[in-house]
């Protein structure tokens, strides 16, 4: 799909379909089709394809090809089946125009159009418009962050303060996998933020003149200086999802290690029971108790003591 926007009226518009894109200062291209990259490409604009953009060499990712310069990231989003994944977005950037090529959807894709125009950097220039866009993509990681933050928050609840009863049946196991999920949140947000600060790095060396004399370098270092915030609050929650993760598999040892005492003790309460009947139920001839009219009330009197005086023993110990 083909998406071209035009500055007119202080915001991003939609060039009808068939319109000149000579006219447009954005083109987006969503899992284009052969004719749409033609159309693209006869603007002198070389549209890499999928398999280009995965490569990881940075000659790869971040490049200058005729008047434009190629910058490759992997962003989160939703693939054609809806499912979260994480894909290689490239812009190619000009003074002419900025183009995206990408093949999955990037929320911030979906909401800066609608917010460009509202924003302080403006959209009537490509350059505006790509630090406009990458501000937002730097907002929505933010967002992913603070989502981690909230889940590791609920999880470090359900891990120290259980409720009055103890933990519930698969608590634990719920835990742990809430704590696999938001390991894989920040991990995607790792990656993002380090091919970000490698582009806007590559943009600052290369295009820094440029974008200085247009009033926009500072902008370029404070979303700069955003990344290695949000690099760091990524370390502060990984350590953190660290802690939680040990956590949790020691309350789950030490839930298995109460079951498998209370077995333990119930096996030992039972062992002088046992013995007095095993030593009842040897079939020798000469027993001197086995005449006796009190011999049956005195055996079961001298099991039910035992364990009654090994239980007294355990608890004076402090093992129940």
């Amino acid at each position: 799909m083909l998406t071209a926007y035009h500055f007119a009226n202080k915001r991003l518009e939609i060039l009808p379909e068939g319109a000149p894109l000579d006219h447009a200062e954005w083109i987006d291209l969503l899992r284009a089709t052969p004719e749409e990259e033609a159309a693209v490409r006869a603007l002198g604009v070389d549209v890499p394809t999928l398999a280009d953009m995965e490569e990881i060499e940075i000659s790869n990712r971040l490049y200058h090809e005729e008047d434009m310069d190629y910058l490759t990231v992997v962003l989160p989003g939703q693939d054609a089946a809806g499912e979260q994944v994480m894909s290689p977005v490239c812009f190619a950037v000009a003074q002419a125009r900025l183009v995206t090529v990408r093949h999955h959807s990037p929320r911030p894709f979906e909401t800066y159009p609608s917010r460009a125009g509202k924003s302080s950097l403006g959209c009537s220039t490509p350059d505006r418009i790509f630090l406009g866009l990458i501000e937002e993509v730097i907002g929505r990681l933010a967002d992913h962050l603070e989502i981690a933050g909230v889940g590791l928050d609920k999880v470090s609840r359900q891990t120290y303060h259980p409720g009055p009863k103890g933990y519930k049946q698969g608590d634990l196991e719920n835990a742990l996998s809430n704590l696999g999920a938001e390991g894989e949140r920040l991990g995607r947000v790792r990656l993002s933020l380090l091919t970000l600060g490698r582009a806007l790095n590559y943009v600052d060396q290369l295009l820094g003149h440029r974008l200085s004399s247009e009033g926009l370098g500072l902008v370029l270092k404070g979303e700069l200086r955003d990344i290695e915030a949000l690099e760091v609050h990524a370390d502060f929650l990984s350590s953190r999802l660290g802690l939680m993760s040990d956590a949790t598999m020691g309350r789950i040892n030490l839930a298995q290690n109460t079951t498998v005492r209370i077995v333990s003790v119930v096996a030992v309460l039972f062992s002088p029971p046992t013995l007095i009947a095993s030593i009842y139920g040897m079939n020798f001839v000469h027993m001197p108790e086995l005449p006796l009219v009190l011999g049956y009330p005195l055996a079961l009197l001298g099991m039910v003591g035992s364990a009654v005086l090994t239980y007294a023993v355990f608890r004076w110990k402090g093992w129940l």
